[in-house]
């Protein structure tokens, strides 16, 4: 059993009114599910991609709580790993040919030369 918030009196549970003052009853308040704050996140994944240590240490930390900002991190922080690596291979690649021709035209220039 319930009470009236205007005369006190005992009232139903499913009472609209108050049948001893009339007054009218506040409906019970539903409790609130909790709001859910995980998304997938661009700007997470943007960070992870710049900085993939970082991406990684917040993709350990929300792994449990909240999985699709951690997957948006981790995936940010792989992308950003693979495109590191394979710009560092295309560096390698043009700074040995870049070696090699100049050692070439220094060799042809300086060849007949006794050290």
């Amino acid at each position: 059993m319930k009470y009236c918030t205007h005369c006190g009196k005992e009232i139903d549970d499913a009472a609209v009114i108050c049948v001893h003052c009339g007054a009218a009853v506040a409906a019970p308040q539903q409790p609130m599910a909790p709001i859910n704050a995980d998304a997938p996140s661009a700007g997470f994944a943007v960070l992870g991609f710049f900085f993939p240590l970082i991406g990684l240490i917040l993709y350990l930390c929300w792994k449990d709580q909240q999985p699709l900002k951690a997957k948006s991190c981790g995936k940010g922080a792989l992308i950003g790993v693979i495109v590191e690596v394979g710009l560092s291979i295309i560096f390698a690649v043009f700074a040995g040919a870049l070696f090699a021709a100049i050692a070439g035209s220094l060799i042809g220039e300086y060849g007949s030369c006794a050290f």
